[in-house]
């Protein structure tokens, strides 16, 4: 089974258009030559962000991500981020052209299936059809572990209550991201509409549903407590990573 394209048609709304201009032409002002493409995924791109709600997705694609220097990236979101106020933030990925060719089922599969080119040559038509498999499943998650660290250390030593609510809402979606991915081969669909996604999970997969309506409800409301997240969150990995072991130890599914 081939995966198909998230988002088939670019629907911006009209109160994001300017900042969408307005944001690709400040970054080939500021690295002129540099950039190859810019992508957009999430609910903008679909046409189905909510103002003072929604936050904005790009990635950058270049030869070289040394190319461009984050901090200068970080400058022109924060100015933009003043000016847009409808906006709840910008995050802005950058990886190579080398990425996206040479990781088909990682940075591949993120340009071509999960992202729309808004700038340039999309360099996801060159990536070949991603077909749903345990070994795509075991690629997907390369990463899934060093995120999950990340983001549970950056928690843990969050002291501010806005990051902490931030965090909570970025861990519970990681989180039921890397659960969607078990049940691919049922769905045969990426989803990136969280509540199709916590369904699934709670249809196709073997973990406790209680556990996945709590990160559902930590995505939609953050305001629990940190130590009582943690641990939930630690078991849902636990569980996760448990099931990605069989998976990979299950060699004849993976031939």
């Amino acid at each position: 089974m081939i995966l198909e394209k998230v988002i088939n048609r670019i629907v911006i709304q009209s109160e994001y258009k300017d900042f969408v201009d307005k944001y690709i032409d400040n970054l080939l002002n500021e690295f002129k030559g540099k950039i190859h493409s810019i992508y957009m995924c999430g609910s903008i791109p679909k046409g189905t962000a909510t103002p003072f709600k929604s936050d904005a997705d790009f990635t950058i694609v270049c030869e070289d991500p040394k190319d461009i220097d984050y901090e200068r990236v970080s400058t022109i979101k924060d100015r933009l981020l003043e000016e847009y106020p409808l906006l709840t933030k910008i995050d802005t990925i950058i990886c190579s052209i080398d990425d996206v060719l040479s990781k088909p089922n990682e940075w591949g599969f993120w340009v071509k299936i999960i992202c729309v080119c808004i700038h340039g040559h999309d360099v996801g038509e060159k990536v070949p059809p991603i077909l749903i498999s345990p070994a795509f499943i075991l690629d997907l998650n390369t990463e899934t572990k060093e995120e999950v660290d990340r983001i549970h250390q950056s928690l843990s030593n969050a002291s501010d209550d806005a990051m902490k609510t931030r965090y909570i809402k970025g861990y519970s979606k990681r989180l039921i991201r890397a659960l969607y991915s078990l049940v691919l081969e049922d769905t045969g669909v990426w989803q990136d509409d969280m509540i199709k996604m916590k369904n699934a999970i709670v249809n196709y997969c073997e973990i406790d549903s209680s556990l996945v309506e709590y990160l559902y409800a930590c995505y939609l409301d953050s305001n629990v407590l940190v130590e009582e997240f943690l641990g939930i969150a630690d078991e849902v990995y636990s569980f996760f990573e448990n099931a990605l072991h069989t998976m990979a130890a299950s060699k004849p599914s993976l031939e």
